[in-house]
């Protein structure tokens, strides 16, 4: 996967904007207003980070050279991926979908039925 696909799949997704709220090379998407992916577009390969539970962040980290510990992240949360890598396109689609349901999950029950989540 390349940084426009990985771009047009999180953009594809309910209520997520884009933003350079850091500087101008770090690519963030949320959701509602709640950050659930970004991406260093000075990185080669490339690299994103993406939100994770903890038990399965440690599973695909022992199984995938591709998944490391969220850089510049919390280690414990947040898993660096390395998406121009061995990876299959529909594996990293589900840990974008993991780590966006993650943040919509923690969101108060009134603002998941406001934007039409339950």
């Amino acid at each position: 996967m390349n940084i426009e696909e990985f771009r047009d799949y999180c953009l594809s997704k309910k209520y997520v904007t884009e933003s350079f709220p850091f500087d101008e090379k770090t690519l963030v998407f949320k959701v509602a207003g709640k950050m659930f992916a970004l991406s260093g577009l000075e990185h080669q390969p490339t690299v994103v980070n993406l939100k994770c539970n903890p038990e399965k962040s440690l599973e695909l980290r022992e199984q995938y050279s591709e998944v490391i510990e969220g850089f510049h992240m919390s280690k414990k949360h947040w898993n660096t991926i390395i998406i121009e890598g061995g990876l299959p396109i529909n594996f990293i689609k589900e840990l974008i979908d993991h780590s966006y349901d993650l943040v919509v999950s923690g969101m108060t029950k009134k603002v998941q039925k406001e934007l039409g989540f339950i």
